[in-house]
């Protein structure tokens, strides 16, 4: 049997090894489930350390698992967080391989880009919204290394959070100007509504959801920091995306964002 060290680092290959070749692997439950998902945070680290070594900047977080079905569908009672990486970013509209992205799905989404530092642990709404710089439309392209999404939460967080690409909109926003739980989101595919929500389905406002995140960081000490983008998890359902779809998500008070992928 493998310890748990080389537990992290077998799953931590297979994962980096899927992401490389384009092929979904496995779910890598199995490999590390007699650890805690510490461990699986562990996988994803040992990834990131790797990517970064190799040049890959990191410019943010995600934050995963926000609408309360899937918690209960993973059994889990909170979310889980991912890296961002510079060449992640997909400025908007502008045509995507869906090569780029395993199994990817889209989903539409708060950013906020951060003003100041969070590296106090005891940190209260307050401190969170005193600290976004502005926030802005966004959609993240989700995907997955484990084949067919068959994910538990150990596969996703040790899957940096089943991350893959995002959109950012070009009109950001103070947060006063909007009602962020009230902001009701339309995303359409070529014009016909694939899925709606409204900021309360992200924890019950996308700040509730960054202030857990940025209670997470501060305390593994890896706070969130000025200029960092969080994207604070989907405004409602996520759905497949396929070669020539074009994806526009509306958010009131946000304006809109494209995501358009190349046939």
């Amino acid at each position: 049997m493998e310890t748990t060290t080389e537990a992290i680092r077998h799953a931590a290959d297979i994962l980096f090894e899927a992401h490389e070749r384009g092929v979904a692997c496995d779910p890598v439950k199995s490999i590390i489930e007699g650890g805690s998902i510490d461990t699986a945070y562990a996988v994803q680290k040992y990834n990131t350390d790797r990517w970064m070594m190799a040049g890959r900047r990191v410019v943010g977080k995600k934050i995963g698992l926000t609408a309360k079905a899937i918690q209960a569908q993973l059994k889990v009672d909170q979310p889980d967080y991912g890296v961002l990486y510079a060449d992640m970013d997909v400025p908007d509209g502008e045509p995507i391989d869906i090569s780029r992205v395993l199994q990817p799905r889209v989903e539409a989404e708060v950013a906020f880009v951060m003003r100041e530092d969070l590296d106090e642990e005891r940190l209260t709404t307050a401190d969170v919204i005193s600290a976004i710089d502005y926030a802005v439309a966004a959609i993240e392209i989700v995907g997955s290394r484990v084949r067919d999404w068959k994910i538990s939460i150990l596969d996703t967080v040790a899957d940096n959070a089943s991350s893959g690409l995002y959109v950012i909109g070009q009109d950001p926003r103070p947060l006063g100007s909007f009602d962020m739980r009230l902001c009701g989101m339309v995303m359409e595919r070529s014009g016909e509504p694939v899925s709606v929500g409204a900021g309360a389905a992200c924890l019950g406002s996308p700040i509730n959801s960054t202030l857990w995140l940025a209670r997470t960081m501060a305390r593994i000490g890896n706070p969130l920091r000025k200029g960092d983008l969080v994207l604070s998890g989907a405004l409602g359902p996520m759905t497949a995306a396929r070669p020539g779809d074009v994806f526009e998500a509306r958010i009131s008070g946000l304006g809109s964002v494209r995501a358009a992928f190349a046939r």
